[in-house]
């Protein structure tokens, strides 16, 4: 699904609406991850830093990449960090095939974007380098009978999520349902 998110402002009001914390419950997500201090965290897809922001200011106050593709978003980015004094939110320009950190990771976080991602099964191949060995990879994504989210048929069900990436290398190693409106599956490279 390919989709323009260039106008962070008129974005901001969206994803960074307080409402929203009702049903994506970011204090839960958070916990699931099982962050330690010292680590990294990358927020692919990271739009306006609603869940990079929060991951920053969280206990383990982890080194996070707030990755975008869009330049206009990792500028907003890079001014949310200043505002808010979270030297330890890096904004990072993403290309078309991969994240560009600058860094392995502990956990990767994809929340809302994995339907935007092109050329799926190659992408997190190659994302499988950016990541530490026994680190996660974590997919929230829109369930098909959400009442919010993209078109139905760019929404995709666990099984359709765990094939794509069992072919990019990554094994189900968890999942959790008490999200409302979304999946939350955790995946970590498959031993080979």
């Amino acid at each position: 699904m390919q989709h323009r998110f260039d106008d962070p402002e008129r974005w901001a009001k969206e994803f960074d609406d307080p409402a929203r914390d009702a049903w994506q419950l970011p204090a839960r997500v958070i916990d699931a991850l099982r962050l330690q201090s010292g680590q990294a965290v990358a927020d692919i897809g990271a739009g306006t830093g609603y869940f990079s922001s929060k991951l920053a200011k969280s206990a383990a106050a982890p080194t996070v990449y707030a990755v975008d593709i869009e330049p206009t978003m990792v500028a907003y980015l890079t001014s949310r960090a200043a505002k808010e004094g979270l030297k330890n939110l890096l904004a990072v320009q993403a290309g078309p095939d991969g994240p560009n950190l600058p860094a392995p990771v502990d956990t990767v976080l994809i929340v809302d974007t994995f339907h935007h991602i092109p050329g799926r099964v190659a992408y997190f191949t190659r994302l499988r380098r950016s990541i530490k060995p026994g680190g996660q990879l974590v997919i929230v994504d829109f369930r098909k009978d959400a009442p919010s989210g993209p078109p139905v048929e760019f929404r995709f069900t666990p099984d359709q999520i765990t094939s794509e990436l069992n072919q990019a290398g990554f094994t189900l190693a968890g999942q959790q349902d008490f999200l409302p409106r979304q999946h939350l599956l955790i995946y970590r490279e498959t031993i080979r």
